[in-house]
């Protein structure tokens, strides 16, 4: 299997190099003209779909690139945009003979915008916010128009600032509350001083976010997300690597960064946690929790937070790492509404926690053994050195030596990764076989199968999946689920990503070039296909078992992206379904009637409802004792929520013998993880509900076995 890979590799590479990149010549000032020629060549060349640069690409681009640019309509007049229109069908033509004209024109803009910005809110925060004042501030952008002139722009940046303002106010007006109920001596400050420290606080915030984040960028940072606004009307996964994002990338895929180990995402305003590395700074300070929305970032040197609310995730991550040893304080909201100051000693995050590990649980006199799986990693300049097959393979063995009578794989949140690691992993659980089917344009399928006899667990066997597990992720499920060789629990569907990307290195496209570095291109050149021949793009894989989840009314998947290529179907590979006595069925059936009468899931359902209304509320309260009593309904209406978290199984989780010898010698508080993880999975209604399934499969395979020796 890894040479079928690596001859697909070659085909692409092979293909890459016989693009012809040298039928124009630019000098040293035509960098980015070079970049928009390089560029386009290859995605016409080596994408799995290319689409025609055309005037629907062009207006398309045009309406992507300036919400880009702009998202929260604060920059540009509604004048602005009637002149950009100019080139809203001419941008093709543009690119065809590498012109940059559209991004020159919207780039002298932005700067003068920007430099108006500065005034703007200045302006605004030199006058007191009037708290009292009953009115309302619409988060949600595309509900509004750009303003039409100055004095509409003023109050835009007016409505902003008082909303990110009202945090401030709030946090002084509860300290000051509570310092007067621990010693009613205290005086309490008047409210005209806590708006106005408020006020400062985020004036002061803005100065550092222009002044040290907006005017560090230079014209190649701008440029980069012109291109990959071009790059990314191809489809979700085709994007352009800067050189300095080149960086991070190989950073990460090192397996080391340094910061807190937190990943965070953008909504609307917010930057909120979406996972904790296991392990790392944040995930061993137990204080910062997934749902977490960071407000403010201080450094250890500084004496002032600094306001995110509004910012662009790359100058809040930048604010937010940093090097090994340093201190950094954030200011977060927590799920239930409450605010506090949190301090993180950043570190060395060391992404080997998320490799394969397992644990072992005992039900009714019977072992069953866990594997957590959070992506299918490997070293690309070392298969055998290290990937995820091989680690599960070797936990398999450590669980099997335990007398293990089940297994549960748990890919929830498992974004994917390799697709030889996948395809190898797969193999695991059959004699022999195709596991994926591979499709370039223009080129016949080709069937990636596992060649090795070898099984190295043939007993029952369950997969849990969500919304998130994606990619290489979604083949494993689907090829165990096309050989009902295993039971798939979990979300409505999967992902829903079926699509495969190479990484282009553009510096090795231009012959004697000295442009400096060109950056990289990562682009979609194949789709993948089940053995059944139907696609998982956008449909994802639909589970034998649903169950409701965090994310089940969220747009997280493929179908929810922008530009997502189509679903489509090939041949099914020749392949033949497990020949096992377990009862898969009788076993399914009796595993939903037991997940429809499960309280703990119709709990969580219900909240997945309510975060999703409150999402859709865009509209928030402006008047402080409006805003007050919304925050006061959420934290009230969230505690009916807190038995999810409460939620306990009689089930205990331990580590095996390999592991508890670790244990002895370890200086990476292996154990404290251990523990943690096991703690938490005996509170997870899922693998509580994926143990009765294997308990249930063991049972038919033991019925069914002695049936079948008795006739």
């Amino acid at each position: 299997m890894k040479r079928n890979y690596k001859v697909l590799l070659l085909m692409v590479l092979l293909a890459f190099a016989s693009c012809s990149f040298t039928t124009k010549t630019f000098d040293d000032s035509d960098k980015d003209k070079l970049l928009i020629h390089i560029i386009k060549n290859v995605l016409e060349q080596l994408h799995f779909d290319p689409i025609a640069m055309d005037d629907e690409f062009s207006e398309a681009l045009f309406s992507g690139y300036i919400e880009t640019v702009d998202p929260l309509k604060r920059y540009f007049y509604e004048s602005d945009i009637k002149d950009f229109e100019n080139y809203k069908f001419t941008i093709d033509d543009q690119l065809k003979v590498s012109d940059i004209t559209f991004f020159n024109v919207t780039h002298e803009r932005m700067l003068k915008r920007i430099q108006e910005a500065k005034s703007l809110y200045k302006e605004v925060l030199a006058q007191p916010f009037d708290y009292s004042k009953d009115e309302v501030f619409d988060t949600n952008s595309e509900n509004t128009a750009y303003a039409k002139n100055r004095k509409e722009l003023k109050e835009r940046w007016r409505q902003q600032l008082k909303f990110s303002t009202l945090t401030n106010y709030d946090d002084i007006f509860t300290q000051e509350r509570q310092a007067k109920e621990k010693d009613p001596s205290y005086v309490m400050k008047t409210e005209e001083a806590i708006e106005k420290e408020a006020r400062e606080a985020t004036l002061k915030s803005l100065d550092i976010y222009f002044n040290d984040n907006i005017d560090d960028l230079k014209r190649d940072d701008y440029f980069a997300v012109y291109v990959n606004a071009i790059v990314e009307e191809f489809d979700p996964h085709t994007y352009y690597l800067a050189p300095r994002s080149k960086e991070v990338f190989d950073q990460r895929m090192s397996g080391k960064l340094e910061g807190i180990g937190a990943g965070l995402q953008k909504r609307m305003d917010y930057i909120k946690v979406t996972y904790l590395v296991s392990g790392g700074p944040a995930w061993r300070g137990k204080e910062l929790e997934m749902g977490d929305v960071i407000l403010k970032v201080k450094q250890e040197d500084e004496d002032v937070a600094v306001s995110i609310v509004g910012m662009r995730i790359d100058d809040a991550i930048k604010l937010i790492k940093g090097p090994k040893g340093t201190k950094v304080t954030l200011t977060i909201k927590k799920v239930d509404g409450s605010i506090k100051d949190i301090t993180i000693t950043r570190d060395i995050v060391e992404l080997g926690e998320t490799y394969a590990k397992s644990s072992l649980v005992e039900k009714n006199n019977k072992k069953f053994g866990v594997i957590n799986l959070p992506s299918f990693y490997l070293d690309f300049n070392d298969y055998k050195k290290l990937n995820a097959a091989t680690d599960v393979k070797e936990e398999i063995e450590r669980l099997k030596a335990e007398g293990m009578q089940g297994l549960v794989l748990d890919l929830r949140n498992n974004g994917g990764g390799s697709l030889p690691a996948v395809v190898d992993m797969a193999g695991l659980f059959i004699e022999e076989g195709p596991i994926v089917q591979v499709r370039s344009t223009a080129k016949p399928k080709e069937v990636l199968k596992d060649k090795d006899k070898s099984i190295t667990w043939d007993g029952p066997l369950v997969i849990l999946v969500n919304e998130i597990s994606a990619s290489a992720s979604e083949i494993m499920a689907a090829a165990m689920q096309d050989y009902k060789r295993a039971i798939i629990i979990g979300s409505k569907q999967t992902y829903g990503k079926g699509t495969v990307q190479n990484v282009v290195n553009l510096n090795n496209v231009v012959r004697n070039s000295s442009s400096g570095d060109l950056g990289s291109l990562a682009l979609t050149t194949q789709k993948y296909y089940r053995i059944n021949g139907g696609s998982v793009q956008l449909e994802g894989v639909k589970s034998d078992v649903t169950v409701p989840g965090r994310f089940s009314f969220i747009d997280v998947g493929e179908k929810d992206k922008q530009n997502p290529l189509p679903w489509d179907e090939i041949d099914a590979a020749n392949y033949t379904v497990w020949d096992g006595y377990f009862d898969y069925d009788e076993t399914i059936k009796r595993s939903n009637e037991r997940m429809r009468n499960n309280e703990q899931l119709k709990l969580i359902e219900e909240n997945a409802k309510w975060v999703k209304s409150k999402i859709d509320d865009t509209v928030v309260p402006l008047k402080y004792e409006a805003y007050k009593s919304a925050n006061d309904l959420n934290e009230m209406e969230s505690k009916r929520f807190d038995a999810i978290s409460n939620y306990k199984t009689n089930l205990t989780f331990t580590s095996h013998a390999f592991e508890r010898n670790l244990f002895e010698s370890d200086t990476t508080d292996l154990r404290e993880k251990r523990e943690r993880w096991h703690q938490s999975l005996s509170k997870d209604v899922y693998i509580e509900e994926a143990l009765n399934v294997l308990e249930d499969l063991k049972m038919s395979y033991t019925i069914k076995k002695v049936a079948t020796v008795k006739d």
